[in-house]
């Protein structure tokens, strides 16, 4: 489980790096709040519209060798976005990382969940947390690269990927024991999906994702809007994203013992307010309202993973790459819209419509049915 976690943490250091990049970026290409966000959404959307894709290759074949292959690539293309001369050319670098991310993710949460065993939310928690820490180091790690060596330190953005990558590949073969051999699949078919639930399980995601990812993206943009320091905004925005680490090692057992559900719709109670504190208190106390709200709207993204892997048994890595690509790519757009909004109206708007989103999930969470009863064996195996 460590080694799935870590390239996770490497793979979303990656993807999370862009939000810090895009001040600079900004400065540079004299780029609108539009145009900044839509980098965003090239990054999330080539993740999400190929991952489900990734997912059923995962499913039909296994693919072990996705997990460095992914990491090292999402590396690679933000590496490529931080000196890339244009803004085609910085658009097509961050296409490329979201391509490594879709990868990586439908594989990994599928070996996480086999190794996991009976405790998946907090088995499945430690494998997210790790890409949490990744999102929340990715911005620190990005601007001090920066600010010490100018945006052709970007380039040092690929290094954690290939050190990680290196490590998995020697892993391989461990993790492929785990993969449940064909002889142990059960001649009894498994569960039908829970279609309905899974949909609106989807729809709580997205929504989640507006926060996520609206917060992800214009929290930087929004500090040095209100006059402070490129430093102290990515610093605002790591702690949102270590809060969402914190949360999420919290989320898991706490679902494990008190339900998926209450503790999805829960979440999204507590966020919504935190939200509206952070833009209309600000100051330490909105500060100290983001992190709480990081920790409440991250903090799910385990236990929302495994719920799409139990409405719909037996496919896996295609319940995981609905469930992280669908997230991943919902946010891109929620990101383009409000920098839209940003754009018209004013940025302060825009960042408080973030909390739109877990508020509307608040009544579809009250709509989930119960997940199908759970097969001991996963009929998939892998091959190397």
């Amino acid at each position: 489980m460590a080694a799935l976690s870590s390239g996770h943490l490497a793979t979303d250091l990656a993807q999370g790096s862009l939000p810090a990049l895009l001040p600079f970026l900004r400065d540079k290409y004299d780029l609108s709040y539009t145009m900044a966000a839509a980098l965003v959404l090239a990054a999330t959307v080539s993740s999400s519209l190929i991952q489900p894709a990734f997912g059923v290759w995962s499913d039909a074949r296994g693919a072990l060798w996705l997990l460095p292959a992914g990491v090292a690539l999402a590396g690679a293309g933000m590496a490529g976005a931080a000196v890339a001369p244009s803004y085609p050319l910085i658009f097509i670098a961050v296409l490329i990382a979201g391509v490594g991310v879709a990868a990586y993710h439908p594989e990994g949460s599928k070996f996480a969940s086999y190794v996991s065993g009976a405790r998946r939310a907090s088995g499945m928690s430690f494998f997210s947390v790790g890409g949490n820490i990744g999102f929340a180091l990715g911005p620190v790690y990005a601007s001090s690269l920066i600010l010490a060596l100018g945006l052709k330190g970007g380039l040092l953005l690929a290094v954690p990927g290939f050190l990680v990558a290196a490590g998995l590949i020697a892993c391989l073969r461990y993790l492929g024991e785990f993969a449940p051999a064909p002889s142990m699949r059960q001649e009894k078919a498994p569960p039908r999906a829970e279609r309905r639930g899974l949909t609106l399980l989807l729809a709580v995601v997205g929504l989640r994702s507006v926060a996520h990812m609206g917060l992800f993206t214009f929290v930087p943009l929004w500090e040095v809007h209100k006059g402070h320091g490129k430093a102290y905004a990515t610093m605002v925005l790591a702690l949102f994203l270590f809060a969402g680490a914190l949360g999420t090692l919290l989320g898991g057992p706490l679902a494990d013992r008190f339900g998926r559900r209450p503790v999805l719709r829960w979440s999204f109670v507590a966020a919504t307010p935190l939200i509206v504190v952070y833009v209309v208190v600000g100051g330490p106390v909105g500060v100290l309202a983001l992190a709480l709200a990081g920790a409440a709207v991250i903090g799910t993204f385990g236990v929302s993973l495994v719920m799409s892997q139990e409405y719909m048994p037996g496919r896996v890595g295609m319940a995981s790459g609905l469930s992280i690509g669908l997230a991943i790519g919902l946010g891109g757009v929620a990101a383009l819209t409000l920098g839209a909004v940003a754009d018209t109206i004013d940025l302060r708007t825009a960042v408080l419509a973030t909390a739109a989103g877990p508020a509307l999930a608040i009544f579809v969470c009250m709509l989930l049915p119960p997940a199908p009863a759970r097969r001991s064996v996963e009929p998939v195996a892998a091959t190397i």
